[in-house]
């Protein structure tokens, strides 16, 4: 499986109705360095009904985006 076919998997799973799941899809997403989820990550950032899950999403947030920035910079 290609990396962006696990980025797509691990944003889709950002939907599921259980919060270890969308624990677990936020974990992933860090460990792939998928800066292309940052809006996905924004969105349960701002609506999850889990204060777990959101703070989990701002963690990946910050950490994604210093990550793109850097990357910015390295062009």
């Amino acid at each position: 499986m290609s990396v962006k076919r696990m980025v797509e998997y691990h944003i889709s799973r950002l939907k599921d109705k259980r919060d270890d799941i969308r624990l677990e899809a936020i974990a992933e997403l860090i460990l792939l360095d998928a800066t292309e989820a940052l809006p996905e990550l924004e969105t349960v950032y701002h609506n999850d009904t889990n204060a777990d899950v959101r703070r989990a999403a701002k963690d990946a947030g910050k950490k994604l985006f210093a990550l793109q920035v850097l990357r910015e910079k390295q062009e």
